[in-house]
């Protein structure tokens, strides 16, 4: 439990944003299956990618890590071994499901368990394909759930046409059919983050990439020997991209803010809000962009957010429903069903705790309605677990008057460790 208060100096400073959650999981992934030696720099050390270390820990690979500097000494695919025990995932749904591509192309036997979140989210939209190239896989309720039992090897390429734009099903396909027989294609009806795509050609992989569409032919060696800087991770930023926006008296500069495009649906919408947003020491080396970005308070009106932008914005939306209730005007998010099936439904848990605020917000089968200018007041709020509503609730509290009390904030450790260490930094 953690009790905080409105902010009377506004926001001011500078901060360095700690590293893309998505590119530290799939740096130690990719690595751990190259030959070759892959260095990785500004390593984000939250639980989820600590889990993603011990798995591959147990699958035989060599990895020596030290708070955000990790070498991996990865020797090949066919040099990961049966592990002796389960291989525990943590809260991380990008580990499980990522990994269950890799651990369908083994001829190993292993099972895949998590905590009480991840036995409560749906594998079936993995484990499906999965089982459809030839990979053996149980679990409760027929796979949807862990634990799940994967007996691999023997995998034939498929051409899969995903329901959902999500990278995690369409990364699990890709790592499943580079070790299958024949050509994988995997299609989306929108494009979702494109980090194992860039990730891939930077270790050698030849791949066709045509819009929502994505192919690779089988059995290629991935090839090491990299230096990997890992941006900051825009989802972490996102929070206080949004603080320094709507807390009075604010401007604040975040450095080296990952700029992928299929991941800054953020700061498009912040921009369409009317944010103030400048941009410095841009640099495109590498496979992914960054930049120092610095916003400050800024008069905001509200929109509506939809279509092929959600899947670019789907971890930021809690945090733009709070940004929402400080604009004028209504805002309105539709098709944002992926909500749900995150660490927490979080169309409801943004709902429930916004309005506990004083919020004027109303949850819809596909997202929300928020009408703008809510004054906050502070109440006792529940992160539920889920690391994204317990920093929207901290960001939330130096607006709300009086104390605000967040219950299980230490689930933010999962993806942002020095979270509050940082907001106190801003607060000098």
């Amino acid at each position: 439990m953690k009790k905080l208060t409105r902010t009377a100096s506004g926001l001011n400073g500078s901060i360095d944003i700690p590293g893309d959650k998505s590119i530290s999981h799939r740096s130690v992934m990719f690595g751990s299956l190259a030959k070759g030696k892959t260095t990785v720099e500004n390593f984000l050390p939250g639980e989820d990618c600590l889990s993603t270390i011990s798995c591959f820990r147990m699958l035989g690979v060599e990895i020596e890590q030290k708070e955000s500097s990790v070498t991996i000494h990865g020797n090949g695919l066919g040099s990961l071994k049966e592990p002796t025990d389960v291989l525990d995932v943590g809260n991380s749904g990008t580990t499980a499901r990522l990994m269950m591509g890799i651990l369908s192309g083994l001829p190993i036997h292993t099972v895949l368990i998590g905590d009480a979140s991840i036995a409560k989210r749906p594998m079936k939209r993995v484990t499906g394909p999965l089982r459809d190239m030839g990979a053996s896989i149980q679990g409760n309720q027929d796979g949807n759930f862990t634990p799940i039992s994967i007996q691999g090897g023997n995998l034939k390429g498929m051409n899969y046409v995903s329901p959902v734009a999500s990278a995690q099903v369409k990364s699990a396909i890709l790592l499943a059919g580079l070790q299958a027989t024949g050509r994988t294609m995997v299609e989306e009806p929108f494009k979702s983050r494109d980090h194992t795509e860039r990730m891939l050609k930077a270790f050698g992989v030849e791949l066709e990439v045509d819009g929502c569409r994505v192919a690779l032919e089988g059995k290629q060696e991935l090839k090491s020997d990299l230096h990997i800087v890992v941006p900051g991770d825009i989802s972490s930023a996102a929070f206080f991209l949004v603080a320094g926006a709507i807390v009075p008296r604010s401007k604040i500069t975040l450095k080296r803010v990952g700029l992928n495009p299929t991941r800054t649906g953020i700061l498009d919408v912040m921009k369409s809000m009317g944010a103030s947003l400048t941009y410095s020491e841009v640099t495109e080396d590498g496979p992914e962009p960054y930049a120092n970005i610095t916003v400050e308070t800024s008069a905001l009106t509200g929109v509506e957010i939809s279509g092929d932008i959600i899947p670019r914005l789907i971890d930021e939306i809690p945090v733009i429903a709070l940004m929402a209730t400080q604009a004028s005007g209504t805002t309105v998010i539709k098709d944002a069903e992926e909500l749900k099936v995150k660490e927490t439904n979080r169309i409801d848990t943004v709902v429930n705790e916004l309005k506990k605020l004083g919020a004027d917000i109303t949850a819809t089968e596909d997202g929300m309605i928020i009408k703008g200018g809510a004054k906050l007041t502070g109440a006792v709020l529940d992160s539920y677990g889920d690391h994204r509503i317990g920093m929207m609730g901290a960001i939330a509290s130096l607006l709300a008057e009086g104390e605000t009390v967040l219950e299980n904030e230490e689930a933010i450790n999962v993806s942002y460790p020095s979270f509050f260490a940082h907001l106190n930094k801003l607060q000098r």
